[in-house]
């Protein structure tokens, strides 16, 4: 077998085998900005090549080398320092927030001016209050039911003259890819209540907000609570090829990765050809199914308050039982209707072909005004969308945007999921206990309910801020539910205990 050899250029044409059986090859722009010490992926399910210059990937290699350092020195840390540090970025959150809204306002006109979505990227005041209650929460949570580090028993299986000890251990590194929401700082840094150390990429709109929260927030309460200043980093450079770095980097114990589309595919196929273990949060959108049995007040609501704002929970699908299409129907117009009122539109709508003759003929014929992330387009109300494309996640700034189908009945309604949905949220609206049963044996989803879909956040359901939704697209994980923690980052260690010295076999 031939030895590997430094790769340290490229030459247009060349051919890179992908996926065992296929090949793609370098174009002439990637050839000539590939340079020596520069690092080339191939994604081998598509055959996309990444390019990861040497800065880039030295910047990486410096935030895992503290973080790997930090993991280290967690191992003697006690818990009451971890709580310590959450109530310190809580309270330094409260105290800088003007400074972080300053720098958040620069963020959202550099991702306008760019014609980019800002509808992740905006923080609040609820927002801080948001991040400042999921922290005090972590604080609690340490302080009385979480130990840092390992030895935290969780069973114990006893012997004649021997003994078992089941106990948490921390799992080390784990890296994060978010997409621009720079409140996901204080989502990520539950991994530290479990022992665990962490390094962030955010997306480049959010960058300097995210930097302005560690600088104010994250970093000091590091260092109040005496932490080594790598528990916690965050990679300061906007390029998206710092991603593909990061998850390359075989040092990890976890990568998770939130966004959508493919960021999310090519980011978790980097991981897992490297060897790394990956929870990817990727497409979303939601689906509401009204059945027979529905209360047209209660569906109505559903929607409406399921359309508020645009992530990943947001109402997607909406589907009618053709029994009560001719009054349910409007009901969801109208409730839809009255999300994109309060943005000072009406809704976008696209309707699976063979269910356009429930809707009123002048959607198709009538042009609306759309707010799109470039701006301001006037498009049809409503167009038609093939069935098999009902699984199209619509990604809408102001303007409201769901596909609509109607369906002879529960079991339709659950098949078009299965076949065509992320696997995600699925909501069904019914008064008829026996279809609520029967819905839920029927429809693959981690997170199914009765009313509105925004209700599927960690924070929110569980009082846990979390670290990404997973859908069951692409399999489920084995004895984890959806909602992914800090709480969640553990491995076991079994011990045992030996009464007798001559114990043996």
């Amino acid at each position: 077998m031939n030895a590997t050899q430094q790769l340290t250029s490229l030459e247009p044409g060349m051919i890179i085998p992908v996926g065992g059986d296929r090949y793609t090859q370098v174009d002439a722009d990637l050839a000539a900005a590939f340079q020596p010490g520069d690092r080339l992926y191939s994604v081998q399910d598509t055959g996309v090549l990444l390019h990861v210059p040497a800065a880039v990937h030295e910047a990486v290699t410096l935030q895992v080398d503290a973080a790997a350092s930090a993991f280290e020195q967690l191992r003697s840390t006690r818990r009451e320092q971890i709580a310590e540090f959450y109530r310190a970025f809580a309270a330094n959150l409260t105290a800088s927030w003007p400074q972080i809204a300053a720098a958040n306002v620069d963020d959202e006109q550099r991702a306008k001016a760019a014609g980019r979505s800002t509808t992740r990227l905006i923080v609040s005041e609820k927002t801080r209050d948001e991040m400042v209650a999921g922290l005090q929460g972590w604080a609690e949570r340490v302080e009385h039911e979480l130990a840092t580090g390992a030895g935290n028993e969780i069973g114990r299986v006893d012997h004649d003259d021997w003994n078992v000890r089941i106990v948490t251990a921390p799992l080390g590194v784990i890296a994060f890819v978010f997409e621009g929401r720079p409140n996901v700082l204080a989502d990520a840094a539950g991994v530290v209540a479990t022992g665990n150390t962490a390094v962030l990429r955010i997306g480049s709109d959010a960058l300097a907000t995210a930097q302005a929260i560690c600088e104010t927030s994250l970093d000091p309460a590091l260092q109040q609570a005496g932490l080594p200043a790598g528990t916690i980093s965050l990679i300061p450079v906007r390029e998206r090829s710092a991603g593909w770095a990061l998850f390359s980097d075989r040092r990890l114990a976890l990568a998770v990765v939130r966004g959508s589309g493919r960021a999310v595919t090519e980011l978790s196929s980097v991981a897992r050809q490297s060897g790394i273990p990956v929870s990817a949060h990727g497409t979303g959108g939601a689906w509401m199914i009204a059945d027979s049995s529905a209360d047209g007040a209660r569906f109505g609501a559903a929607v409406r308050h399921s359309l508020d704002r645009k992530v990943c929970n947001t109402l997607n699908v909406a589907v009618v039982v053709a029994d009560r299409a001719e009054e349910l129907i409007p009901v969801l117009l109208g409730a839809a209707d009255q999300a994109a009122a309060a943005r000072g539109g009406v809704a976008r709508l696209h309707v699976a072909s063979g269910s356009e003759g429930w809707l009123p003929a002048d959607v198709f014929t009538t042009t609306i005004e759309v707010k799109r992330a470039a701006g301001v387009v006037e498009e049809p109300r409503a167009t038609l969308l093939p069935v098999h494309r009902l699984g199209t996640e619509w990604e809408w700034e102001d303007t409201p945007e769901i596909s609509i189908v109607v369906v002879d009945g529960l079991e339709q309604a659950a098949g078009l999921f299965n076949s065509y949905s992320p696997h995600f949220v699925a909501s069904l609206i019914a008064e008829d206990a026996t279809a609520q049963a029967r819905f839920r044996a029927l429809v693959d989803a981690p997170f199914l309910g009765d009313g509105f879909t925004r209700w599927v956040d960690g924070q929110y359901a569980l009082d846990q801020p979390e670290l990404g939704l997973s859908n069951w697209e692409r399999g489920r994980l084995l004895a984890r539910g959806g909602v992914l923690t800090g709480a969640d980052l553990t491995t076991r260690q079994l011990l045992a205990h030996h009464d007798d010295p001559q114990q043996h076999r």
